[in-house]
């Protein structure tokens, strides 16, 4: 009977966390899953094996066992696990709930003999739930920053089904919305993977996000900018007025409390909206102008 490399099936290293024997196991039963591959052979047999792999080395004992072992694993069986080992007495029975029985056919005999035992005769060797775990589904929605300022619904459609997708007001770029229950298929209901959303922000032509907060740039006339006085700024929620200090410099920035984005989950909480100054300069004056400007450059 072949020794089989589970670290290999799953692509990891032998010092990979469970964390990212995890992340891996997920990622590959996605790909090779039969709801995305009907009729597939070849990505069913992949599919049993990265089940058994991900079945032993997900398991802490188990791990143990067969790291300490490796291919010396028949001369353990055969040995009949004296007592005094770390891996409990041949034959014992425990309860696993996996993919692998979506095909009826369980795992591979070198599983069968060194986690438990063969199963050939009715009431030996390990017991099994048929309880598996449906794969997950992922996906991405954009919306507008308008939208994640106020907050919107998508309806997708989902296989038969048709699903609302609603974000609250202060949604994010990379935020991912979990929808239970949505995913492929389990064993019931209850078993069924779920659905991931990615929330994607589109560019806005007008404002910057950075965090809760807006960025813009407004533009003021010379006048306002040396003498001082009020500007009509946009802010996503409407117009507002802003004062103008006089002697403003070209590209200074002020800010404005409370028109940034809302905070997620907070709705009574603002971001702050930054407004960055740019002075426009008259490219044509009249007589008149240039004589009193002139006047002013000599008076200094």
């Amino acid at each position: 009977m072949e020794y089989k490399d589970y670290y290999a099936v799953l692509g990891v290293d032998k010092k990979a966390t469970a964390e990212e024997i995890k992340k891996v196991y997920r990622k590959l039963a996605l790909k090779y899953h039969p709801d995305k591959n009907p009729n597939n052979k070849e990505a069913e047999e992949k599919f049993k094996q990265i089940s058994e792999a991900n079945e032993v080395l997900s398991d802490p004992e188990k791990r143990k066992k067969y790291d300490t072992l490796g291919e010396n694993w028949q001369q353990y069986e055969q040995a009949g696990q004296q007592p005094g080992n770390p891996f409990g007495q041949r034959g014992q029975s425990y309860t696993y709930e996996g993919d692998e029985d979506l095909f009826g056919s369980g795992f591979s005999d070198f599983f069968e003999q060194f986690f438990g035992g063969a199963t050939g005769k009715k009431g030996q060797g390990r017991t099994r739930s048929r309880d598996f775990k449906g794969g997950d589904y992922q996906t991405e929605m954009e919306i507008s920053l308008e939208e994640a300022y106020n907050g919107t619904s998508r309806i997708i459609q989902l296989e038969n089904e048709k699903l609302r997708l609603t974000t609250k007001p202060g949604a994010y770029d990379g935020q991912l919305l979990r929808i239970k229950g949505k995913g492929a298929k389990g064993s019931s209901k209850e078993h069924h993977g779920d659905l991931y959303v990615r929330v994607r922000i589109l560019p806005d032509a007008v404002f910057t996000r950075k965090g809760d907060d807006l960025y813009i740039i407004h533009t003021i006339d010379l006048y306002t900018a040396v003498l001082g006085g009020e500007a009509i700024v946009n802010t996503i929620s409407g117009q507002v007025k802003a004062k103008i200090a006089a002697g403003t410099q070209n590209a200074k920035t002020i800010r404005i409390k409370g028109k940034g984005m809302p905070v997620y989950e907070k709705p009574e909480t603002f971001g702050d909206l930054y407004v960055q100054l740019q002075i426009h300069i008259p490219e044509k004056l009249s007589e008149k102008q240039k004589a009193l400007f002139e006047q002013l450059k000599n008076t200094n």
